[in-house]
């Protein structure tokens, strides 16, 4: 279910799964689209991504109102098992726990703006629903999320790969920057574990990633790409800046066994996947 059914994005995906048109912040849509379809497990990824923190009126509507609509129709039609994205905005910039790998049982959620709070009050949401209704809901604290085509939140980490790929220079303002990108593949095969599980020994699980500087980043894309212009105007400065970029995810890949493909692979996966789409030649 997609409040734009029609976008291009979908395209490759209509002949593999029903896609219907609704809107998560309706009750009416919601209970509408379970009760046709009839799943045995609901997952919701919907959500304002890079909003920022001028206008939170629809955010709060989408990411409180719609997570409970989720939650709520699940709740009334008597599907157990929900899984959402929560984030690792939840626990705020990396200065806030020192040089500490960050672990779901550290539960200092310390993010302060409307998405990182919007996403803690999800993790509160779930958990009154399971412990109210004997729920089975789920969620995943996503890292960076990176691939070809991400054009919304996180993205000096994107920017990083993606420009150099389509033969354009790219510029950031500190070297020494850090980010925690996990290739969108990487999260879709824990998406997809976490859900089909009939149930979890956990309510909350890190994803984990790939804890790299944005000097370091721009070192792997020139080794496919040795004339990419990737340039700095402060090589020291943005470490202290950083989000988060320590997380555990020891949980995860205990209980479900998640091994994830090298990075320096995924970055080379996304250029390559940029430049078919360019028509420029592949690399590696």
């Amino acid at each position: 279910m997609d409040i734009a059914p029609d976008a291009p994005a979908l395209d490759p995906l209509r002949d593999r799964i029903q896609i219907t048109r609704g809107d998560i912040t309706l009750m009416d849509d919601v209970v509408e689209a379970l009760t046709l379809s009839k799943p045995d497990r609901v997952l919701n990824l919907a959500y304002a991504l890079g909003a920022g923190d001028s206008d939170p009126h629809p955010q709060v509507r989408l990411n409180i109102l719609g997570m409970d609509n989720c939650f709520e129709a699940s709740r009334i039609l008597g599907i157990r098992r929900v899984v959402y994205a929560s984030s690792l905005a939840v626990y705020g910039p990396q200065r806030l726990h020192g040089e500490h790998a960050v672990t779901e049982d550290d539960d200092l959620c310390l993010g302060t703006g409307i998405y990182a709070v919007s996403k803690i009050f999800n993790e509160h949401q779930a958990d009154w629903y399971n412990r109210a209704f004997d729920m089975a809901i789920t969620g995943i604290r996503p890292a960076n999320i990176t691939g070809p085509d991400k054009q919304r939140g996180s993205m000096n980490h994107v920017q990083c790969q993606v420009l150099p790929a389509r033969n354009e220079a790219v510029s950031f303002p500190y070297a020494d920057t850090m980010t925690l990108p996990l290739h969108v593949d990487d999260i879709a095969e824990v998406f997809l574990r976490v859900t089909l599980a009939e149930e979890t020994h956990h309510a909350i699980y890190n994803s984990g990633g790939n804890s790299v500087s944005l000097r370091e980043l721009a070192d792997t894309v020139r080794e496919f790409l040795p004339d990419a212009e990737v340039t700095f105007d402060e090589d020291e400065g943005g470490r202290e800046k950083s989000g988060l970029f320590l997380m555990d995810n020891s949980r995860l890949v205990e209980e479900f066994e998640v091994e994830y493909a090298p990075f320096r692979q995924r970055v080379l996966q996304t250029i390559n996947e940029v430049r078919r789409a360019e028509g420029l030649p592949e690399v590696g």
